[in-house]
């Protein structure tokens, strides 16, 4: 029973983000017939939208926007490179951008409660490391149970974080870099089945990370029975 639930939880773990990193690498090769770089895009595509304050910069920390600092930030495969995926990538991080542009209400959430859980995910270690001589102190398992529960009430705000997450990025993939790489006819109609699978793939890359949030939480909800 515990190996099924060890492979279980590495399934969960890592076949989302092995799915996205085979979708976005298959996709990776330059393309001739692109005029211009991913970087470029977002340059573009940012003026476009009237967001000419926004940095494009290249990182290497993962494609990410920072509503923070302002900046589309790309690997540097995705800034300086003429594919597919760099073209999808960046048109899906300047969605971000028009998002936060819009003062759009689910990626302002997204962003609080993402602070907040940094916080909570701290303040939940010590609960959980605490707990044991908390219960020993006081000398009965309610002590242990309370101050686990806590614990596992901090942690429910970083499964609240992955949950808000999943249609902020569905939509900078397909409501937001879809329709404008389609009406800019920034791509060919026969490139657009493979674009859709690399916006998903933008969109799916915090899902590892939400399964996983949510199995840590129901874990130590057990403990609690």
């Amino acid at each position: 029973m515990i190996a099924l639930l060890a492979v279980a939880f590495l399934s969960v773990a890592i076949l989302p983000q092995l799915w996205v990193r085979w979708t976005i690498n298959r996709h990776a090769a330059d393309r001739a017939d692109y005029p211009g770089t991913g970087g470029e895009l977002a340059r573009h595509l940012l003026n476009r939208f009237d967001l000419a304050h926004v940095k494009v910069e290249i990182t290497d920390k993962g494609d990410h926007y920072d509503p923070d600092d302002k900046a589309v930030r790309l690997l540097r495969q995705h800034h300086d490179g003429r594919s597919l995926s760099a073209v999808a990538i960046a048109a899906h991080e300047v969605g971000h951008a028009i998002q936060d542009g819009r003062g759009e209400r689910a990626l302002q959430a997204r962003q609080s409660l993402a602070k907040l859980a940094m916080q909570t995910d701290r303040i939940a270690f010590w609960f959980f490391l605490a707990a044991p001589f908390f219960g020993i102190l006081a000398r009965t398992p309610l002590a242990f149970a309370a101050v686990l529960g806590l614990g596992v009430a901090l942690l429910g705000v970083r499964v609240l974080v992955n949950l808000v997450t999943l249609p902020v990025e569905f939509d900078a993939s397909f409501g937001k870099a879809l329709p404008i790489l389609k009406q800019g006819r920034y791509l060919d109609e026969g490139d657009l089945p493979r674009i859709r699978s690399v916006l998903a793939a933008a969109a799916l890359t915090y899902v590892a990370g939400a399964l996983i949030s949510m199995v840590n939480l129901a874990r130590w909800i057990s403990l609690l029975r």
